[in-house]
């Protein structure tokens, strides 16, 4: 049985993190969070996009009273992120967010720890140990066993009071610790672990990191729930983890664009419809496998698997489906026939096909 599986439940809201097969995605809020309006309108875009479970910053107490308001206007869990501030934690509790990211050793006075880990069991809400390798204390290494030490730290004070309802991330700006780190914990923690690559970069090299670090411990079958951090609009943080997780066989209802690379046998503006159909596809809930083909020498048969494709002539192209040539279209019709397509598409019948 892997980590995913046989990890301690922890409920998150809606969501089960540990004791399945399941991986949640998430994303953080780069608005102020006291600006209501305006996290709520990210928090329903990141939902619109895929996103599980949304995280939010509290600075301070006007952060903190916000939460409540904000928690009203979504459908998917909260989560608080807190440092040092105990009062701020009770506050998030308070406000009813579905759990909390707080680091109980950052905390002085033991009492105050006692106060926010009976308000988290009163309502059963969990808390997440953030471990990062840069800010380990004492100027330790980032070393995976100074990573997990830091941890074990923290979840010690929180076994000690009775509290298990806990969540780990040990997240490195370095791919390779990273992957070490949660290896280690997966041997080392029962609890569920939110996995990582932190400050991981830009749009283009984040994902790559991103998708390497995370997806290679998702193989292994180490993970509960995910965050790509990127620094961008966190609606593509949502966007490179569906890729992540659909590509390893853990998320349905995820769309796959086929595209080959291109080459001198390419007579149409391939390019751009590709572009355009995979934006398209990025708001559609469906199991379902687009080709966009540059030629008709081996399009469809290259793409046979496909349940919709086109490949192109000059000036126009030919629309297939799995490999059954079914007319030509006109190059200015190809994108509106493919919408047509997609949205016609029942994935209801592919599924049961499947399972017969």
């Amino acid at each position: 049985m892997t980590q995913r599986e046989s990890s301690r439940p922890v409920t998150v809201g809606k969501y089960q993190l540990g004791g399945n097969t399941k991986v949640y995605i998430q994303s953080m809020t780069n608005t102020y969070t006291k600006d209501v309006e305006a996290t709520v309108k990210q928090i329903k875009q990141l939902t619109e996009a895929g996103c599980e479970i949304v995280r939010v910053a509290v600075l301070d107490m006007v952060d903190a009273h916000a939460l409540g308001e904000i928690k009203k206007q979504i459908s998917i869990p909260l989560v608080a992120d807190i440092h040092f501030d105990y009062r701020l934690a009770l506050e998030a509790i308070n406000q009813g967010v579905d759990k909390i990211r707080l680091n109980p050793g950052n905390i002085p006075k033991r009492e105050h720890v006692m106060e926010v880990v009976e308000a988290c069991k009163a309502k059963n809400i969990p808390i997440r140990i953030g471990v990062n390798s840069g800010s380990l204390p004492n100027r330790m290494a980032p070393t995976p066993e100074n990573m997990v030490a830091t941890a074990k730290h923290h979840v010690d004070i929180l076994e000690s009071m009775g509290f298990y309802d806990i969540v780990l991330s040990l997240k490195a700006t370095d791919m390779n610790l990273m992957i070490e780190a949660y290896r280690l914990a997966a041997k080392t923690f029962p609890y569920p672990l939110h996995l990582g690559v932190t400050e991981a970069g830009t749009a283009f090299s984040g994902a790559i990191k991103s998708a390497m670090g995370i997806g290679i411990l998702l193989a292994e079958g180490i993970g509960n729930t995910i965050r790509v951090s990127l620094t961008d609009n966190p609606i593509l943080e949502i966007q490179a983890a569906k890729e992540i997780l659909k590509n390893l066989g853990l998320k349905d209802k995820v769309p796959n664009l086929i595209s080959c690379p291109t080459c001198g046998r390419i007579q149409y503006d391939m390019i751009d419809i590709a572009k355009r159909i995979e934006q398209y596809l990025l708001k559609v809930n469906k199991t379902i496998n687009v080709a966009i083909m540059g030629c008709a020498v081996n399009g469809p048969g290259e793409a046979t698997h496909a349940d919709i494709g086109i490949a192109g002539g000059k000036g126009e192209a030919i629309l297939f489906r799995r490999g059954k040539i079914i007319k030509k279209i006109k190059e200015s019709e190809v994108y509106d026939v493919l919408v047509e397509e997609i949205n016609n598409f029942d994935d209801s019948i592919q599924d049961h096909e499947k399972g017969a």
